[in-house]
């Protein structure tokens, strides 16, 4: 699974932006999570678990934040949300739309002492 993978990264970031701050803990992961990434959150937190053990990450709370889907329509120029479960143009009803947002995955901050 690549949630795994992510976990890897998510935990190579903490502990290095951990490192250089001095914490002697991490509390809190904050990430933000596009509606259409692929990736599980509960599996995500699982990994996390995991992984962390023994290291200044072990026990922290992963937080997320969700960004919604916004896309571009290539028909009329309309930009906006869209509802996932029925795709289409807010302004013409088109299905010529580009994706702008709703992939995203990245560690947004740290909660350290």
């Amino acid at each position: 699974m690549h949630e795994m993978a992510i976990v890897q990264s998510m935990l190579d970031i903490a502990l290095r932006a951990g490192e250089d701050a001095g914490a002697k803990r991490i509390r809190t992961v904050r990430v933000k999570m596009g509606e259409y990434s692929d990736v599980v959150p509960v599996i995500m937190r699982e990994y996390f678990a995991v992984a962390a053990k023994g290291t200044i990450c072990e026990g922290a709370e992963i937080e997320i934040a969700r960004i919604p889907v916004t896309m571009r329509c290539r028909a009329c120029g309309w930009e906006g949300r869209v509802d996932r479960r029925r795709i289409v143009c807010g302004g013409c009803g088109g299905i010529a739309l580009t994706l702008l947002t709703g992939r995203e995955f990245f560690v947004e901050s740290l909660e350290a002492e």
